[in-house]
């Protein structure tokens, strides 16, 4: 078997930008945000994707032709500040969209931890390498961690999932040598708490 191209599938499936839209699907498939209505539910994803999706890669496109960033991968810590601030407002952004729908609050709060961890990247990457993709999974963790407990929905089976993938992400992330051991475990963690105190108190 080719565990390289196993290992950059793993993280190119798990890629940060797409864990919000997966999460976003999850939410309207399987939790109280299923009853709404198919043009809702549409809106909601498509807000997502443009912002998790569509506008961050546009911007790393941009960058990536101005020479501010060598690869689309930015495994250059000191190449990250541009995309994740420009992450952060994104993600600020489609709060402020999903706002619209006074019933989708944690939608909202979902969004808000999203760019705190976007800034947490931020500012760590000024002085040491932290895996965003794990930062990401985290964040993801957490979020259903927290809509168990709060009763939003039953989600035990997409959290079990979820923690096969943080370790999967994980295991390849270190078989690609992008990361050593305590820059994935600080992703983690640090996706992990940031998102849980953005849900609670923000």
């Amino acid at each position: 078997m080719n565990y390289k191209k196993i290992a950059t599938g793993i993280s190119w499936v798990l890629y940060p930008f797409l864990l919000p839209v997966y999460l976003m699907a999850v939410l309207l498939t399987m939790t109280a945000f299923s009853h709404y209505p198919p043009n809702v539910k549409f809106y909601l994803l498509w807000v997502v994707a443009l912002y998790a999706i569509v506008i961050p890669l546009l911007s790393l496109g941009v960058l990536r032709s101005l020479g501010r960033i060598s690869d689309y991968r930015i495994d250059d810590r000191r190449e990250r500040f541009l995309p994740l601030l420009v992450g952060a407002v994104c993600y600020v952004l489609c709060a402020i969209t999903i706002a619209k729908i006074p019933s989708a609050i944690f939608l909202r709060k979902f969004m808000v931890a999203a760019a705190c961890c976007e800034v947490l990247c931020l500012v760590v990457s000024f002085y040491w390498k932290i895996s965003l993709h794990l930062t990401g999974m985290g964040a993801v963790v957490a979020l259903l961690v927290v809509m168990n407990v709060v009763g939003v929905g039953n989600m035990l089976v997409p959290l079990m999932v979820a923690i096969l993938c943080a370790g999967a992400l994980a295991s390849a992330r270190l078989y690609l040598g992008c990361h050593n051991g305590w820059q994935v475990l600080a992703g983690f963690c640090g996706g992990f708490a940031v998102s849980v105190l953005a849900v609670l108190f923000l």
